[in-house]
């Protein structure tokens, strides 16, 4: 996929956990990634010199949109997402198989990545995936209106992009959930040495201050508990858990998450 130029990437932390991913390319010009709250982006936007000239929106749960309605009262500019958000200001309407380009900034590419909600959609632009609340670094998102079998597919599929891409293909996703997400990758892997070290790296950077919620597809293909359900040691380890042998894919993500979903519960206690 070809860019204008190769985009400078800024990562703008909103609300509690969210980020927002501002996109720079030439000239200043930028596409915001996901709209959770206006003031902290239109600050980075303004400290940087930069004119918007498109939004993309992944899905529609609030923390993702909330902050877009006062974005584009200070920035007129196309918003581009699934058709369920057009109540909240996407006036380019995208799905599956689209893409479209942002001039200045370059070609973006459109997946259907259901799973956290029906409508959730990820955009690849050059080597960058941004795919929302559907990957996230270490982890997945929870499914809250979708099943395991879209889910799985959904991850799959971004999995695929690092081979197509290359290893340059790195992704962006919408919360920090990266130490939480590492705690049970490492309870469910021990003996994965490269979770080991993420969990040294990711500690690092946050004792620094920090984000950690974009990484290479390589990494998280070693290191990510649901892109490795077909994993032999991650497999049994799954089985260990439930306590019988799992012939379906599908169904032994649908454990992991499930898992994945008690040990969060456990950590609240």
């Amino acid at each position: 996929m070809n860019t204008v130029a190769a985009p400078t990437i800024h990562c703008i932390p909103v609300l509690s956990d969210n980020y927002v991913w501002l996109i720079e390319g030439k000239d200043g010009a930028a596409v915001i990634v996901d709209a959770g709250e206006a003031g902290p982006v239109i600050e980075a936007i303004e400290a940087r010199g930069l004119k918007p000239v498109a939004t993309l929106i992944t899905h529609h749960h609030g923390d993702h949109v909330q902050g877009l309605a006062e974005l584009t009262r200070r920035f007129p500019m196309t918003i581009h997402g699934p058709d369920s958000c057009r109540r909240v200001g996407v006036d380019h309407v995208v799905g599956e198989g689209d893409s479209f380009t942002v001039p200045g900034v370059g070609e973006f590419a459109v997946l259907a990545t259901p799973g956290h909600t029906q409508d959730h959609l990820s955009y690849v632009c050059g080597t960058a995936i941004f795919c929302g609340d559907t990957l996230f670094t270490a982890g997945c998102g929870r499914l809250f209106e979708g099943t395991a079998a879209q889910m799985l597919h959904s991850l799959d599929r971004l999995a695929a992009l690092g081979d197509q891409i290359g290893p340059e293909a790195t992704i962006y996703c919408g919360h920090e959930y990266t130490a939480d997400s590492l705690r049970f990758a490492a309870h469910a892997e021990p003996d994965n040495h490269d979770i080991a070290a993420r969990v040294r790296e990711v500690a690092a950077k946050r004792d620094e201050g920090e984000p950690t919620a974009s990484a290479p597809m390589d990494l998280e293909k070693r290191t990510n508990p649901f892109l490795r359900v077909r994993v032999p040691a991650l497999r049994k380890a799954i089985e260990r858990h439930v306590g019988e042998t799992i012939e379906d894919d599908i169904e032994a993500f649908a454990q992991l998450r499930h898992w994945k979903d008690d040990f969060d519960g456990l950590a609240r206690l």
